[in-house]
C-alpha cells in the first residue's frame, strides 16, 4: 500500500499506515498535537473543526486521512502566531467577536476563504460563508462586524 503524503500549514507529512482511517481532525490532534480545531459534534454540523483543504473551509471531522493524498492544509495554526496575528484573527479581537472562543478558530479559517475568493463581500455573501459556523455566544453581529473589518484590512494592506 502506498503511504499518504500531505501538507499541513506548509510542511510535509507521511501519514503512517496506522493513522490513514483516523479523521483529519483526530490526526490532527492527536498526532501532531495541533489542537485549534475543535470537535464540537463530530458529524459536520457546527464549523469548530474546520480547516482550509485546498483552499476551501472543509469540516475536518468528515475527512479520513486515507482520501487527503496530496492535499494541501491549512489549519488555524498556519495562519497566524501569537506575535504575528494575521489581519483576519486582529480584526475579530478588535471588533470584540472572541468571546468563549470555541467557534472561533472556525469562524477564522471560514472568513478566510471567503475573503481569499471574495475580498469585499456583501452583508448576505458573509451570512452565507458564516451559515455552517455554529456560535452559542455571541449573536453572530460582532462575527459579522469582524468579517467586515477583516476585509477592510486586508483590502487596505494589498492597496486595494
Amino acid at each position: 500500500m502506498d503511504l499518504i503524503k500531505v501538507n499541513i500549514n506548509e510542511k510535509d507529512y507521511v501519514v503512517q499506515e496506522e493513522h490513514e482511517k483516523l479523521t483529519l481532525l483526530t490526526y490532527l490532534r492527536n498526532v501532531l498535537d495541533l489542537t485549534g480545531a475543535k470537535c464540537g459534534c463530530a458529524a459536520g454540523d457546527c464549523g469548530a473543526c474546520k480547516v482550509l483543504i485546498n483552499g476551501e473551509a472543509k469540516n475536518s471531522c468528515l475527512f479520513k486521512m486515507n482520501k487527503l493524498e496530496g492535499a494541501r492544509i491549512v489549519t488555524i495554526e498556519g495562519i497566524g502566531t501569537i506575535d504575528h496575528l494575521h489581519p483576519i484573527q486582529a480584526a475579530f479581537i478588535k471588533a470584540g467577536a472572541v468571546q468563549c472562543g470555541y467557534c472561533t478558530p472556525g469562524m477564522v479559517i471560514t472568513t478566510k476563504a471567503l475573503l481569499d475568493k471574495n475580498p469585499d463581500p456583501t452583508h448576505e455573501e458573509i451570512c452565507a460563508a458564516l451559515d455552517q459556523n455554529l456560535c452559542r455566544c455571541t449573536g453572530y453581529y460582532k462575527i459579522i462586524d469582524a468579517v467586515k473589518l477583516a476585509a477592510s484590512m486586508l483590502r487596505e494592506e494589498a492597496g486595494r
